[in-house]
């Protein structure tokens, strides 16, 4: 019940999010849980898939899900200059429109990343797509141009030269922008009727990939923002710091949230920490070893959390840190796992998806083989699975009758 009601909470702030729907980077709560039931446990590259749609050009970014449509970015063409925003009608993966934008920024990136790396955020009646090259896009459902803005034209010392993968997210009418870099570093809140900005925090010049998280603190729409050196939540409306927690924490995976606590990775570790509107930098409440990642964001679910290495499924006591069971898997994980009806979800770089029952001490019940290279994060949407490689969108569940 606490997690419908939260689920709920973050759909009034991100606008018109329904719960079975996939508005954001690791789903509607931004915490990678689906209250969907009744979803596909076995699938291969020959069976179990609704519809395989081929893609214009290469992209890590998620596909967003709302009222019948998908939304993905793409890059393609001579250095990833031209960028792609896509829909898809829901149903049936049928393309109903694209929209391409020249890059205005630098394309420099390492080789694994492309300028397609951002999630785009979705609250149903638009789409609002950032790219790694800094340029920023708001479309509404039909396809039409609401606002373009290129924050490279607008800070010209915007400087990532490995690439940027950090995805915007919605705070009722504020887009929450992360723009973490080595060059005009900073975090800002935009308008997304206007595309103007509503606020700008001034951040530390840091080379970073996390995605903001939006929770609750005190009665206030906060979001927080972490880098290598701490996490600090802002007011969504007037962008004022209203918390910070100093500690050497990682730049890939995101910060987590549950039960009022918060998850943030530092390195191979996470640490709990419950943010107070008394205390502005409280200690951690535990620490525990080897459940983050190198790029997975941990999951929090039902007084556990979970997180996914290169070598193992681990789970914890979210209210103590300590290990309650570890489960052997293979593979590079580069998208973040997601749960839904009781089962965990972890697809390696490989195109294996790991399906993980959490009863118990835990089990693994399905190794699923794509024969695709993804690096994206799982998808969930109305009793479907979506994967996205750089050529393919993957729809796994039943034919539509």
């Amino acid at each position: 019940m606490r997690h419908l009601l939260a689920i709920a909470a973050v759909a009034v702030l991100a606008g018109a999010a329904a719960s079975n729907d996939w508005t954001q980077f690791r789903g509607p709560g931004g915490d990678g849980v689906s209250l969907e039931k009744d979803l596909p446990l076995e699938w291969g590259k020959d069976k179990g898939l609704r519809y395989k749609v081929a893609l214009p050009g290469r992209g890590l970014s998620n596909p967003v899900i709302a009222s019948g449509r998908i939304y993905l970015t793409a890059c393609s063409g001579y250095r990833e200059k031209r960028l792609h925003v896509l829909c898809l009608e829901e149903s049936t993966g049928k393309k109903l429109w694209e929209r391409q934008f020249a890059a205005t920024g630098s394309t420099s990136c390492h080789p694994t990343t492309n300028m397609a790396s951002p999630t785009p955020v979705t609250d149903g009646k638009a789409v609002y797509a950032l790219f790694a090259t800094g340029d920023l896009a708001a479309i509404d459902r039909d396809g039409d141009l609401l606002w373009y803005r290129s924050l490279v034209g607008d800070y010209p010392k915007i400087s990532n030269q490995v690439g940027m993968a950090s995805s915007p997210i919605l705070a009722g009418d504020v887009l929450c922008v992360p723009m973490d870099n080595e060059g005009d570093s900073f975090a800002a809140g935009i308008d997304k009727k206007t595309g103007k900005n509503v606020w700008k925090v001034k951040r530390d010049r840091s080379i970073n990939w996390v995605t903001p998280l939006a929770f609750d603190y005190g009665g206030k729409a906060a979001v927080l923002y972490q880098n290598d050196k701490g996490a600090w939540a802002y007011d969504a409306k007037t962008g004022d710091e209203l918390w910070g927690h100093k500690a050497s924490t990682t730049t890939i995976p995101s910060p987590v949230k549950g039960d009022g606590v918060l998850f943030l990775t530092t390195g191979g570790d996470v640490i709990a920490v419950k943010p107070s509107p008394t205390e502005k930098d409280a200690k951690p409440l535990w620490s525990a070893k080897l459940l983050g990642g190198e790029y997975a964001t941990p999951v929090y679910h039902d007084g556990k959390l979970y997180g996914v290495t290169a070598a193992a499924v681990i789970c914890l006591d979210a209210k103590k840190g300590e290990e309650l069971w570890r489960l052997r898997v293979d593979g590079k994980f580069d998208g973040s796992p997601v749960i839904a009806n009781g089962h965990l979800y972890a697809t390696n770089r490989k195109g294996r998806t790991y399906v993980v029952s959490l009863a118990g001490k835990g089990k693994v019940v399905a190794r699923n083989e794509i024969d695709d290279t993804i690096l994206a994060t799982p998808a969930i949407a109305n009793g479907c699975i979506y994967l996205r490689s750089d050529k393919y969108l993957y729809c796994v569940g039943p034919e539509k009758k």
